[in-house]
Formats: structure tokens, sequence, C-alpha cells
């Protein structure tokens, strides 16, 4: 009968002295402040806990995860299981905010829908349609930013550029840019900023290319928006051609680390300032061939990069010598 009663004394004192050490490390935790702790020590474990690295401290115990309940393992299980809509986006003038109907002529099952219906159908869509733009200023609006949609697929720019285009356009109108110019120039001048900003630079000539307004005016109406703006453009970087450049004339990688270490060398020495990056990064280009054995004629160069023949002639005489090379 003593055993077990010297066994219960035994794990009373050890739960006793369990709590003694838990209400000493307790007070030794709450004498250091939230707000005192330095950021560099606090680690976001996996499990989303915020945690104070030096002393173990748990500040942020819970957080909420914004993702839905539900689990999908391929597209199509992740439209069934979705129960919104698209993400806003600024490429469309209502934001994507307001009803569309589905032109599929199905019902709820996938059953088609009688021929009644499909006219009613038909009614509907057209109103939706025509009240989706209640004024002018809107349908102004939604013509613009069709055109930089088209614009950009046309140049095959990703999904980013054409919200930063989006985005100057909305602040355009919303400055009153656009009065006394066109919507078209206006909306290729915003495209040509975006791919700027975005470091996915296109020339001029590119973009005119695909636009339904001429070179001069893109120019002017893009240098007049930028200054109204306040848009902080840098020079265009003469490298982001050379990959582009050197894949449409099938150039290996080779050319293109000559073409870089040219326009590097060169742009130390001055020879940038005042050039067309378009122009500087063909005649690199050109030369890299030449030095690399892949030649190509400054004709193809010049059609790939939509420069003269005699930009790259004079580009490239001043890199060659710059470089120390005799042709």
């Amino acid at each position: 009968m003593t055993r077990p009663t010297r066994q219960r004394e035994q794990d009373a004192d050890k739960t006793r002295w369990q709590g003694d050490r838990e209400e000493e490390s307790e007070e030794e935790t709450d004498d250091i402040d939230v707000n005192d702790m330095d950021e560099e020590d606090l680690v976001r474990t996996a499990d989303g806990e915020l945690i104070h690295e030096p002393t173990g401290i748990v500040v942020e115990e819970e957080r909420i995860d914004p993702g839905p309940e539900w689990r999908a393992f391929n597209h199509s299980e992740r439209q069934e299981k979705s129960r919104v809509g698209a993400p806003t986006t600024q490429t469309m003038h209502d934001k994507g905010l307001t009803t569309t109907i589905d032109w599929k002529d199905k019902d709820a099952y996938g059953r088609s829908i009688s021929s009644r219906k499909r006219s009613q159908m038909h009614r509907l869509r057209k109103w939706q349609e025509r009240i989706r733009t209640k004024d002018a200023g809107e349908r102004n609006l939604q013509f613009a930013l069709s055109e930089i949609d088209r614009m950009a697929s046309a140049l095959g720019v990703p999904r980013s550029v054409r919200e930063v285009a989006s985005v100057i356009y909305r602040r355009a109108l919303n400055e009153d840019l656009i009065r006394g110019r066109s919507i078209e120039g206006v909306a290729t001048s915003a495209l040509y900023a975006a791919c700027r900003k975005e470091g996915i630079p296109r020339s001029l000539e590119e973009i005119s290319e695909v636009s339904r307004v001429d070179r001069k005016e893109i120019g002017r109406t893009y240098r007049y928006i930028s200054q109204e703006l306040g848009l902080e453009m840098k020079p265009v970087d003469p490298k982001k051609y050379v990959p582009r450049f050197c894949s449409e004339l099938e150039l290996s990688k080779e050319v293109q680390s000559k073409a870089d270490e040219i326009i590097e060398t060169t742009a130390e020495k001055g020879l940038l300032s005042g050039k067309s990056p378009t122009g500087f990064a063909a005649a690199a280009i050109y030369a890299a061939s030449l030095l690399c054995n892949q030649k190509k004629t400054q004709r193809e160069v010049a059609d790939v990069a939509q420069v003269t023949e005699v930009t790259i002639r004079n580009r490239y005489q001043e890199q060659i010598e710059a470089m120390g090379i005799h042709s």
C-alpha cells in the first residue's frame, strides 16, 4: 500500500515542478514587449505562425487563409468548383464587373435550349452589350482599351504590359490630356510607354506597324503624355533588343554574348549617347556575327531591326574602332 502512495506523491511533486517552470517562463516572456522585437528576428513558419526566433515567442498564431476551401487538380476541376468570376482588370472599360451572358445556348445541365429560348437569349445578349456602355465617354474608353488589347496581341507582349497601358490611358483620360488628340494616338502612346516601363521595349517602328497612326504622331503624343503624367522613363538599354533580334536571325548564344560585350564596352566609352538603341543593337549583332563566323548581311539585320543599312554601317564603324578591331 505504501508504493502506490509514494508514486502518487512523486507524480504530484513533478506536476508542481512543471507548473512552477511554466509560470517562470511566462513571467520571463511577459517582460518582452512585441514592439521592441527586431523585425529581422521574426520568422514565418510553414504553418503560418510568426515566431520571435531568439526567444521562441509566437507573435502571431492564427493566419487567415484567403484561398478557397476546396481543392482542384486541373483546370476543368477548378472551373467547375469556382463560385466567383474573373478578377477585376483595367483592360476592360467596366473593369470586368458587369454581367456577361454566355453564347453557348445551353442550360445548366449542358442540354441545348429550344429555338424560342435561343431567340430570347439573343435579345438579352444584344441589350446587355448596349447597356454596358451608358454614354459616349464609356464607348470611347471601350474602343481605346480594345485597341490597346489588339496592338498588344499583335506585338506579342505579356498581360502585365496591357494592364499598365490601360492604367496610363485612364490617367491621361482623367487628366483631360486626350482633348484635341486622336484616341488611337493616345492609346498607342500608352502602350509604347507601358512596354518601356515593363522592360519589354518595342521600337516606334514596330509600334507604328500595328497602329492606325503614323510614327511621328505616336512620338509626339508619347512625349506629351509622359511629361504631363510625370512618367519617369529610363533610356532603353540596347541589350534588351539583342535576344529578340538574334532569335529572328537564327543566331547562336555565342553571337548574342559577343553582341552584349560589344554594347557594354562601347557604351562605357560614350558612343551610345544620342544614338538610337535599335540601330546600336543591330550594329553590335552584325559585328558579333562577323567575329563569330556566322555572317549575316547588313540587309538581313536591318530588316529585322527595322533600321537602315546606313545606320548599321555608321554604328558598326564606330564600334569596331572603339573595340580596336580592324575590319
